[in-house]
């Protein structure tokens, strides 16, 4: 009975370690260790919330003091006041499947998984891919506003955070914020919204200093490039959706015209938190910009956190109860997922459970994949990067 576990609180940190971060804090400020990648400490860390892989699953952020925040809108854009530096919020690991997400509609704005049809959304294996083939996440403190035409595609914003690809050779983490260099961009048209996908690469990566700019991608990465328009351009047919569009022909832009984006992007972010323009559903509770009218105390974001957990406990115990009550997923009913409104706390949810921000839902997948679609499957293989350290190129073996 999942009303009988104890929830187990395992939270994740992610401090330099190691001789190499030892003396790279030793250096002076804007000093150099050499060749090798910059190390910088990491001032945020994870808690999970509920079971991987179902409705509930909330991944929230918390700052180096221990307090919630919202990663959507607490974490600064910019590393300092470096040019081309910013930070990234990890959704989704390269090589997975499921479809991870800002809640932007959320108090404190967790990751979750995305749901459509009442059922959790995975990628389809675009051949001869496996899953996401980047890091995909996105750039805090920005918003692709949909009232606001964009000049340069002449379409609306999507109502997400800026989204971004990162190229680096390391297979990085949910939850995790990272520093990134912009290298380029592509203009995605989205059912007649504007969806930018920002190229960038983690400044800790061993190739970092190769990469300036987009025409480095097609030099030091050739090829890269183009599966990712072919991986945009397909990824929904699976779905029985057409091709995705894009703007420029499918040309990707260079670094300077996706700097004006990002500034562009983080100034209608500042409307939208001073209250200056129609946000809609967009939840924009913050505890880190004071002068927002959004602003709330750091009791009142541990206050939103518990809430979502007094929420998913007592959603376990009426399943418990109730065998022939159908869950959330499977229901197709949105307002049953906790947290679908402006307020947590409504819906059904499972046991409290904390767990490693590496945790199944990075390591295992359902497998009964095809070359061209996603099917769900009773059981899962393990397909950690650890097996595949070179190339996602790779397939998963369907259960006999």
């Amino acid at each position: 009975m999942r009303a009988l576990l104890l929830p187990l609180l395992r939270t994740s940190w992610a401090w330099p370690v190691g001789a190499a971060a030892a003396a790279a804090a030793r250096l002076p400020r804007g000093a150099s260790a050499g060749p090798g990648p910059r190390r910088t400490m990491t001032l945020y860390r994870t808690e999970e919330r509920g079971q991987p892989h179902s409705p509930d699953y909330r991944l929230f952020f918390k700052n180096v003091a221990g307090h919630y925040i919202s990663p959507f809108h607490d974490i600064p854009l910019k590393v300092d006041s470096e040019e081309n530096v910013f930070n990234m919020v990890v959704e989704v690991p390269r090589w997975t499947n499921a479809k991870m997400e800002i809640a932007t509609k959320e108090p404190l704005n967790p990751i979750k998984q995305d749901v459509k049809d009442g059922k959790l959304r995975y990628v389809a294996n675009i051949f001869p891919h496996k899953g996401y083939i980047w890091n995909y996440g996105a750039l805090p403190q920005t918003w692709e506003d949909p009232h606001r035409k964009d000049k340069s595609t002449d379409c609306c914003g999507d109502n997400d955070p800026i989204d971004v690809c990162e190229i680096g050779s390391k297979v990085l983490s949910r939850g995790e914020v990272v520093h990134v260099k912009i290298l380029g961009v592509l203009a995605l048209i989205d059912q007649g919204e504007t969806d930018w996908k920002l190229i960038a690469i983690n400044v800790n990566d061993p190739e970092a200093s190769k990469f300036h700019d987009i025409e480095d991608v097609k030099k030091y990465k050739p090829g890269y490039l183009e599966a990712t328009l072919n991986w945009f351009r397909f990824y929904k047919i699976p779905e029985g959706k057409p091709e995705n569009q894009f703007a420029f022909n499918g040309e990707f832009k260079n670094k300077a015209f996706a700097l004006e984006i990002i500034k562009s992007t983080h100034e209608c972010w500042k409307a939208l938190l001073m209250d200056k323009c129609d946000g809609g559903a967009i939840n924009c509770t913050n505890v880190q910009v004071c002068d927002s009218p959004f602003h709330c105390s750091q009791e009142e974001a541990r206050s939103l956190v518990e809430s979502v957990s007094f929420s998913l406990n007592k959603g376990s115990n009426e399943e418990d109860g109730e065998e022939s009550k159908e869950s959330a997923c499977t229901a197709g009913d949105l307002s049953l997922i906790p947290g679908l409104g402006r307020s947590p706390g409504k819906g059904n949810g499972n046991t409290l459970q904390y767990s490693w921000l590496e945790n199944s839902m990075d390591r295992g997948v359902p497998t009964g994949y095809s070359a061209w679609g996603y099917r769900e499957s009773d059981t899962a293989e393990q397909l950690t990067p650890s097996r595949f350290p070179f190339s996602p190129f790779f397939y998963s073996r369907r259960p006999s």
